[in-house]
């Protein structure tokens, strides 16, 4: 029974995502602007982050419609069936704003609590990562494995950055001790899509602070499917305060060091 509604709920989160990225994908309005701002001035929201989540809540409620869910958009019911959607309708809004590739749509589905299947669907990319629990990780049908640690010096670690002044001192100096001791840091833009670089091989880690649900569930998932550690602070799952993933090896070291410089807090 648990494998068949796994296999159920993850089919139902391929289809719904791919319906949603063909909708921000062909709908995208060549005079997209912004809607509405959350944490600040820069903290965007456009018009179809909200028809995205629309979409998706909308095909929940026809075909779960006892499942819960939670959207970054303001979507939020408990639900009765012990189910629940973690939606992140526009992974990556800004980079969707200014018409660059790296966004995805992001969707997690937990049981009692527990993330059992994940989808993360980047239409520009033409990519689809999905997992399942206890079933590996897949780009496009093809599973996928993380690469092994290197030397720390000779790591590619994503980050991203908050969008709140006060926060990004915090990450700034964070960034400025650790740059010098790795290969180099990227900036994609998409938790979610970083989550699913480590996953492939494409970063050998990422790490952030100021993630919320919504941003890190879905690739959390497929990035422990692939075989990399993820975690927050020691001791602690990936959280709002820090989302660290990497391949075993390296994860250790580099969320030491994140510790130490401070980067769970602001």
């Amino acid at each position: 029974m648990t494998d068949s509604l796994n296999a159920e709920l993850l089919d139902l989160a391929l289809e719904v995502a791919r319906r949603a990225g063909d909708l921000l994908r062909d709908g995208r309005p060549a005079d997209l602007g912004v809607a509405a701002t959350k944490s600040s001035p820069i903290d965007v929201v456009t018009e179809m982050d909200v028809a995205s989540e629309k979409l998706i809540t909308d095909f929940i409620a026809r075909h779960r419609p006892q499942d819960g869910v939670l959207g970054e958009e303001g979507a939020n019911s408990e639900g009765s069936s012990g189910v629940r959607w973690v939606i992140d309708p526009i992974d990556g809004t800004v980079n969707y704003l200014y018409g660059l590739p790296s966004w995805a749509v992001s969707i997690a589905v937990e049981r009692d609590g527990e993330t059992v299947a994940g989808v993360v669907a980047a239409p520009m990319r033409g990519e689809t990562y999905h997992a399942v629990l206890g079933q590996g990780a897949y780009l496009d049908g093809e599973r996928v494995q993380v690469r092994p640690a290197p030397p720390f010096e000779q790591a590619l670690i994503g980050t991203g950055f908050g969008y709140v002044r006060e926060r990004r001192i915090g990450q700034a100096r964070v960034l400025h001790e650790l740059l010098p001791q790795v290969r180099d840091i990227r900036r994609g833009g998409s938790a979610a899509i970083d989550l699913c670089d480590v996953a492939c091989g494409r970063l050998n880690a990422y790490y952030e602070r100021g993630l919320n649900p919504w941003d890190y569930a879905a690739g959390d998932l497929i990035a422990r499917e692939a075989g990399a550690l993820t975690g927050g602070r020691p001791g602690i799952p990936a959280s709002t305060e820090l989302t660290v993933a990497a391949a075993p090896g390296l994860f250790e070291p580099l969320r030491a060091l994140l510790e130490d410089l401070g980067a769970w807090h602001d």
